[in-house]
């Protein structure tokens, strides 16, 4: 006889699964946060949203999740893994420099903030014992969405990446004297509170000393013993291991789980095998912090939201305002730049995962009431789910305050009206400065131009002959020599762009050589067809140079081998030409109507 299971714990699975699979690409092809896909879809099939209908429709209740608590403990390895990953993108001496920000501007966002809200709470009625643990839950962000958005956007080591990962470290680490707090409010707690402070904290270092010292000495051994076995499988169970057995040891002291995945991340990134742990744990973190996401919309109320619209509006609007004011405030003070500040202060002003921690716990302590747990969860659920959209407005009003910057003397640089040279080069990327040096090598002079500022001073300042200006304008191409060049090189990658240069080029140069870029053989066709003496298809010339590689490898005689790519390259230079031909002969016999 089979085994009884529990097909409600596998529904729930089921359906995160299924969320992951339809939400992230519905939100990539309309180019909206996943996360807010996670958050809105949790919400919609909590037992507080779809699943209140089960009473009416039971079979609804297969398509909602019936255990919020189950997903929130599989969801906590979400921001594990997270903090694992930004542990292996720093290192301790990185992490020193930043300590002004995490013990300065970090400690001081905390106080002020839980100071200033707890007074507002009090101005309002609510106790003081409420109103403190209130403004202690509010006072913190959102680690998972905030960081998560900024490493998808790469921008983690950019002025914003940098205080607002300090504020929140600082933040994680606030959060063991806040549940301690909580602790000693608690009416049945007894013992000295000065001696449960000090037990608190001598445990937490204690911990956090035992994991970096076990770390320093083991783990690269660790690794370098499993890396010897050849097996795959096994350095990937060690990886696991090692990430979650780091925030299990720090959560059995009181810790955050996160703060001891942060600390093991940190020890392997002075190791070897940094890289090949991340692509390890990259898709491992991505698939649960979606369900992170999703739990934290379970989490939102809307029956709540429903029966005090204008007081859940006002509490979200005015933690938003509130906190955006102090942090960018103390952002300032601390000299971080003002479009940093702004973007800081738009990231961080909404709140985060742990206040639903601090505000549950405080509920079952008697030291908030059911009902103010409701309204403030279901607010900072609402501020969540706006993190996307208010980062993104934060993120124009900073380059809006963004002070112009001075202009390089180098781009006001002109092209020499009087000089002669053999070729243009338009654009001055990696293959364009390739080009140039093996223009160099055999004495061809040149000119290259292109519209990178940074890229043209830098390579102005080394000597090359680059000049800076729209290189879609032929006025400017002519400026840069034309008229005397016997031969146009386009280098640029947007197709678009090399259409237009090219087609702009053959109608005012009818004889001049053109040799163009293209992005593979539909492009070089097409190339062709507007007059390019020849065209580089990406695509054909990458397979060719594999294959020559390869052939040579395998101890075919090099020169056969040359031979034959020659052959090939010309071969595909002949169909290509002979299809543009073709097409320029047809759309001349038969010419579109218009309209058609």
């Amino acid at each position: 006889m089979a085994a009884d299971v529990d097909l409600a714990a596998y529904k729930d699975v089921l359906l995160v699964l299924g969320t992951a699979g339809v939400v992230v690409p519905l939100m990539n092809r309309y180019k909206v946060s996943p996360v807010l896909g996670f958050l809105l879809a949790g919400a919609l099939l909590s037992p507080k949203g779809l699943g209140a209908l089960s009473d009416i429709f039971p079979p609804i209740s297969w398509i909602t999740v019936s255990s919020p608590e189950r997903v929130g403990k599989l969801a906590e390895l979400g921001v594990v893994f997270l903090l694992f990953l930004i542990g292996l993108e720093l290192s301790f001496e990185r992490l020193l420099t930043m300590r002004r920000l995490v013990f300065g501007l970090g400690a001081a966002q905390v106080l002020i903030s839980s100071s200033v809200i707890a007074l507002l709470a009090v101005a309002v009625g609510i106790t003081p014992v409420s109103a403190l643990v209130i403004g202690a839950a509010l006072s913190l962000s959102s680690t998972a969405i905030v960081i998560e958005q900024l490493s998808e956007q790469k921008r983690m080591a950019t002025a914003t990446g940098r205080t607002s990962f300090s504020i929140l470290l600082f933040q994680d680490l606030a959060v063991v004297p806040i549940l301690f707090l909580l602790g000693v409010l608690d009416p049945t707690t007894e013992g000295s509170i000065a001696a449960g402070i000090f037990k608190a904290f001598a445990q937490a270092a204690a911990a956090l000393a035992v994991i970096v010292i076990v770390g320093r000495f083991l783990l690269q051994p660790l690794f370098r013993l499993v890396s010897q076995t050849g097996s795959h499988d096994m350095f990937i169970a060690t990886t696991l291991f090692v990430a979650v057995g780091t925030s299990f040891a720090t959560a059995a002291a009181g810790l955050s789980m996160a703060l001891g995945a942060f600390v093991a991340g940190l020890l392997l990134a002075e190791t070897e095998y940094r890289r090949a742990i991340e692509a390890i744990v990259e898709p491992i973190k991505s698939l649960l912090l979606g369900v992170f996401f999703f739990s934290v919309g379970l989490s939102l109320d809307p029956a709540v939201l429903v029966a005090n619209p204008l007081n859940i509006f006002g509490m979200t609007a005015l933690l938003l305002v509130l906190q955006a004011l102090i942090i960018f405030g103390l952002c300032r003070w601390f000299g971080v730049s003002k479009p940093a500040s702004i973007e800081t202060a738009a990231l961080l002003a909404p709140g985060g995962e742990f206040a639903f921690i601090v505000l549950t716990l405080a509920l079952s302590y008697g030291l908030v009431s059911a009902t103010h747990t409701s309204m403030l969860l279901t607010s900072v659920s609402l501020t969540m789910a706006l993190i996307p959209t208010i980062g993104a407005f934060g993120r124009r009003l900073a380059k809006a305050s963004a002070p112009p910057t001075a202009v390089d003397p180098e781009l006001s640089a002109l092209p020499p009206g009087d000089g002669e040279i053999k070729a243009l080069v338009v654009g001055y990327g990696r293959v364009g400065q390739l080009i140039g040096d093996m223009l160099e090598e055999h004495k061809v002079p040149y000119i290259a131009a292109d519209n990178a500022a940074p890229l043209v001073s830098s390579v102005r300042r080394q000597g090359k002959p680059v000049y800076f200006g729209d290189v879609r304008q032929i006025e400017f191409l002519k400026r840069c020599g034309l008229d005397t060049a016997k031969a146009a090189i386009i280098t640029i990658h947007t197709q678009s762009d090399i259409d237009l240069i090219v087609a702009a080029i053959r109608e005012a140069y009818p004889k001049l050589i053109i040799v163009a870029r293209a992005k593979d053989a539909e492009h070089a066709r097409h190339l062709y067809s507007l007059g390019v003496n020849d065209a580089v298809p990406e695509t054909i010339e990458a397979s060719l140079q594999l294959s020559e590689a390869a052939l040579v490898g395998l101890g075919v005689p090099t020169g056969l081998v040359i031979a034959s790519i020659h052959e090939r390259r010309d071969v595909f230079r002949s169909a290509l030409q002979g299809a543009a031909k073709k097409a320029g002969r047809e759309s001349r016999a038969f010419p579109k109507r218009k309209g058609s």
